[in-house]
């Protein structure tokens, strides 16, 4: 599977269960940081996702989709999810944790074929 999105059923919901089954602590902002509060919704990190799926089946209004299965018209929150750690202020919230080179970014077709491909070499 690809990239994993939140789209716009989150808007003004922003309900944590993502946030709670997440084992990088890649969605924000979670509701202890400052950010919460003004957030329109929930975002996921794009460097710093491991693509295991524990949020989809966790978030009670459907808001969280894979590059492949998302609807067309919330195909653009792909980069709103992006664009929202690209402009938030302040530190890392995981400064001690590698990140992805900001290259894959931009999920390019061969990318999520390589990321595929190595997905699967790791479950064999």
């Amino acid at each position: 599977m690809g990239m994993y999105i939140i789209a716009e059923p989150c808007i003004g919901t922003k309900d944590t269960a993502c946030v709670d089954v997440c084992p990088v602590d890649c969605i924000h902002p979670r509701k202890d940081e400052k950010e919460f509060e003004t957030a329109e919704m929930l975002y996921i990190d794009p460097d710093v996702c491991i693509q295991c799926g524990n949020c989809e089946p966790a978030c009670p209004v459907t808001a969280i989709f894979t590059e492949e299965t998302i609807s067309e018209k919330w195909k653009h929150f792909q980069q709103v999810n992006a664009d929202w750690y690209t402009n938030r202020t302040g530190p890392s919230p995981l400064p001690w944790r590698w990140r992805r080179p900001a290259t894959r970014r931009g999920s390019s077709a061969s990318t999520t074929a390589s990321r595929r491909a190595s997905a699967s070499s790791r479950r064999e």
